[in-house]
């Protein structure tokens, strides 16, 4: 007689379809995780995340999934979704808030501006202090300089009669001493932007002058100073200039014997560190 064959009983416990779908959930639920803990959303990581799941479960394609369809996964694949909305809000509000934060060319002007005037301010706080100790600005010195600080540069302003003679432009003896102890202090500014100009009052030079008109008077009596710096400061001829301005640009009224002498002048402006160094690129 034939021994009947003994049926073999089902493995206790979850059918094995049960640990996939575990597995499933467990990287569902460690996916969600990650997400809460993160302080913002990478779009592109949460790309390769997405593509990584799509590619392992083929939950995001549009055919059925390769589970079954059950409330579970519906509910996973539609948290996905609105997560992904939530990531192109945030993206949208970014962008927008970046704009927002964005400079002007008006506000970045105000700053550069803003950096000029304070520099400046520091430049002219310098050479008045240096002035102070060459001893300029008090004693047989005191009123031969006028100081003005502008948003570019220190304006050192010297009254033409402590340089020169009528109608000449050569510097007076009387006046070295003076020309040598105020190079010392514009010296030390060597690498900024030095200007120097001439001007004149309206009176016409005297027939027979070496010089045709003020404008050229104007131009020589600069141009004298810029010399002396040069040889006796050795200061670089990169980073100077020097002009004439002749009658125009008074700064006081030329019908005044007081007045004409004021405009009678030289003026030395030494630039800010920030103007020199863009102006010398």
């Amino acid at each position: 007689m034939a021994r009947k064959k003994k049926e073999e009983t089902p493995a206790p416990g979850s059918p094995a379809w049960m640990a996939t779908f575990s597995d499933l959930m467990n990287l569902l639920l460690t996916f969600f995780i990650l997400l809460f803990s993160m302080s913002s959303v990478d779009a592109a990581k949460f790309e390769e995340i997405a593509a990584s799941l799509n590619a392992s479960f083929s939950i995001f394609d549009s055919g059925a999934p390769s589970i079954t369809e059950g409330g579970l996964v519906s509910s996973g694949i539609s948290q996905l979704d609105q997560i992904d909305n939530y990531q192109q809000n945030m993206n949208e509000n970014q962008d927008e808030s970046d704009t927002n934060n964005e400079i002007t060319e008006e506000e970045l002007q105000g700053k550069y501006d803003e950096m000029q005037s304070e520099a400046t301010e520091n430049l002219g706080e310098e050479i008045e202090e240096e002035l102070k100790n060459e001893g300029l600005l008090s004693g047989d010195y005191e009123g031969f300089i006028d100081m003005e600080i502008t948003s570019q540069y220190v304006a050192l302003t010297l009254n033409g009669s402590i340089l020169y003679d009528s109608g000449r432009a050569e510097i007076k003896n009387e006046a070295l001493t003076f020309l040598d102890k105020l190079g010392n202090v514009i010296a030390r500014y060597g690498e900024n932007i030095v200007e120097i100009r001439g001007y004149t009052d309206t009176v016409p030079v005297s027939a027979g002058n070496k010089y045709a008109d003020n404008m050229e008077l104007s131009q020589a009596r600069a141009y004298s100073v810029y010399r002396y710096l040069v040889n006796q400061k050795n200061m670089s001829e990169d980073m100077m200039e020097c002009s004439g301005r002749g009658e125009h640009d008074p700064i006081a009224s030329n019908e005044t014997a007081e007045g004409r002498a004021l405009n009678r002048r030289v003026e030395i402006r030494i630039y800010n560190e920030i103007y020199s160094q863009a102006s010398s690129q």
